[in-house]
């Protein structure tokens, strides 16, 4: 099968890219690099370093026929979506919309977008459903929500669609640098001998979702009926204090965080149900915490 991969530099779309390779299938990348790295690149991937937003998108789809798009090119910085909403719709919304377009245009049979857990805002219901109102409360968070709504007006007019909300995926490749999570961020500052820097008080509680469980259930979504919108996590919460001890104790390092204010557009508390991409899709993650965190800091030691 002939697909497309938009980011497929990044963290989730290298992962991605190397998955659908190992598969058998024909995978063409778009990325401008400003986040992705080319070292992150398969080989076997053909490659071009373009942004979303440029109007060659349209040329590079009328050549290589994509089947499948994942879209995953975005800005995901939240705090610098806080600071300038505008630079982050441009990429993240109008880039999107210039791929729509032209996807619908060269009769891309299915588009898979990877949402976010943060579409529900502060929900009171958790584990929250998919059918949970929609509240997000920072402009990465409401962007996703905006590329949610513009799929499915572009449903209507033939381009079908699935969108994934994940939670919060960590895993080998993430950045340790501010737009990385929480858990490469801590790994990374532990290994250099920093001190990692809580905001809040640290009882914020998040779910926390292996990269290798997040491909997989992009790997299902195409076999998902259009327009299915699914979360994806593991529905078990830690808080973020407790989530620097046991990376601290599987470290074998005693460490004291920096404490700093909370930041604004963070989320208290996430916890999403997964039940619905079980019952359709048959996927559920195979990683706890611990084990991801173990491969994820081998990688880090390693690199």
């Amino acid at each position: 099968m002939r697909v497309l991969v938009t980011g497929g530099a990044g963290f989730l779309g290298s992962h991605l890219v190397d998955r659908l390779i190992k598969e058998g299938h024909k995978v063409t990348v778009v990325d401008n690099l400003s986040g992705g790295k080319r070292e992150n690149l398969n080989p076997k991937a053909k490659f071009y370093k373009i942004d979303i937003c440029s109007l060659r998108i349209s040329q590079i789809l009328e050549k290589e026929k994509p089947e499948i798009v994942y879209h995953l090119a975005a800005k995901i910085n939240v705090r610098k979506s806080l600071e300038n909403p505008a630079d982050d719709a441009k990429t993240n919304i109008l880039g999107t919309l210039n791929l729509l377009k032209n996807c619908k245009k060269y009769k891309v049979r299915k588009f898979i977008f990877p949402s976010s857990a943060g579409v529900y805002g502060e929900a009171k219901n958790l584990p929250t459903k998919e059918n949970y109102p929609l509240n997000p409360i920072a402009p990465y968070s409401i962007g996703k929500l905006a590329i949610e709504k513009y799929l499915s007006f572009y449903q209507t007019r033939g381009l079908p669609f699935v969108a994934l909300r994940y939670s919060n995926i960590y895993g080998p490749r993430q950045s340790g640098s501010g737009e990385g999570g929480a858990v490469a961020v801590f790994i990374d500052k532990i290994l250099k001998g920093a001190k990692p820097v809580v905001f809040g008080n640290g009882n914020q509680t998040r779910d926390f979702l292996y990269i290798e469980d997040a491909i997989e259930a992009a790997i299902l979504a195409p076999k998902a009926k259009s327009g299915s919108v699914y979360n994806v996590g593991i529905n078990k919460v830690i808080t973020i204090n407790d989530l620097l001890k046991l990376i601290s104790r599987i470290l074998n390092k005693k460490v004291k965080p920096v404490f700093k204010p909370l930041r604004q557009g963070e989320i208290i508390h996430s916890r999403i149900d997964y039940s619905k991409i079980k019952r359709e899709l048959k996927w559920s993650p195979r990683y706890g915490l611990e084990k991801g965190l173990k491969k994820t800091i081998d990688w880090f030691k390693e690199n």
